[in-house]
């Protein structure tokens, strides 16, 4: 079980928004001095969203709830953009607007249940076992992709990640000390579920899913396609050797580096696009509030 934290409260940039004080310089959960700021600063990180699904559908009953509650098949870009919403609320919202979108995701999943196929059992899908592989394997997904982009981050800043993102858990009705705070600690969680990890039927629909979803905009017929799946390869490849095996592909070390190198130039073309194109304006509103609280 991950070791206790005393840091569930915001860090000395967060600090800076209490309740009552002026929005217009509230900068949030996290703030300009956090490692979380830095590392979602970063536009490749849709990269590291489309490897947190390939990983979360590696678990089977988090999947079956996914499937059986969810319409990702007729709008899944709608369900991609409102899923970036609510991330990008919780790192660059104001405090106000990070809890409002904890309590309502955590309302929506209150009403959610699933059936076990194997088994019968009807849960829930906001069973903290659930709730917690979904959160790790999303923060993972960001600073790992972050890392291999070519993101400067030390041991230290890896695990203040970790422990900063513990705030974004509580969000959605974890026990803070509950969620992996450290790199160590995520290592030895994602030992400890591996053996419940699993290619069902529905991760491997997912998978293909993933690999070919239908474009917006008509897309689907032009240059369009090959970059998307370019793009989804790529982060198929991103994941860790063991989940790569579970999918029935090889964890070889070469299509890690190949999958490095790939991510790497990707972050330098995005970089060199220009800023309204990198960045949204939740984003954009988060850097003018940090500009008045400095």
């Amino acid at each position: 079980m991950p070791g206790k934290s005393s840091d569930l409260g915001r860090g000395r940039a967060g600090r800076g928004t209490l309740d009552g004080m002026d929005e217009a310089a509230d900068v949030g959960l996290f703030g300009p001095g956090s490692v979380t700021w830095r590392v979602h600063g970063e536009p490749v990180l849709w990269v590291a969203g489309v490897r947190s699904l390939f990983l979360q559908a590696l678990h089977p009953r988090a999947i079956a709830g996914v499937v059986q509650n969810s319409s990702y098949k007729v709008e899944p870009w709608g369900r991609l953009m409102r899923t970036a919403d609510y991330v990008g609320t919780v790192i660059f919202g104001t405090t106000a607007q990070a809890r409002a979108a904890g309590r309502r995701i955590r309302g929506v999943h209150a009403r959610m249940r699933a059936t076990d196929r194997h088994t019968g059992e009807t849960y829930r899908i906001d069973e903290p076992e659930l709730l917690r592989w979904v959160h790790v394997t999303e923060v993972e997904s960001f600073v790992s992709t972050a890392r291999r982009a070519g993101l400067a981050l030390s041991a230290a800043d890896v695990d203040g990640y970790y422990t900063e993102q513990r705030r974004a858990a509580k969000l959605v009705g974890l026990d803070p000390d509950t969620v992996p705070g450290t790199a160590a600690e995520v290592d030895a969680y994602y030992r400890r579920m591996r053996p419940q990890l699993a290619l069902t039927r529905e991760a491997l629909d997912t998978l293909f899913f993933l690999m070919v979803p239908p474009l917006p905009w008509h897309l689907g017929l032009t240059p369009a396609r090959l970059v998307y799946t370019g793009l989804a390869a790529t982060a198929f490849s991103l994941q860790p050797g063991w989940a790569r095996r579970v999918y029935g592909t090889l964890g070889l070390p070469t299509t890690d580096l190949s999958a490095s190198v790939s991510v790497r130039a990707l972050r330098l073309t995005m970089r060199a696009l220009p800023e309204r194109f990198q960045h949204g304006p939740i984003y954009r509103e988060a850097m003018a509030r940090a500009a008045l609280a400095a």
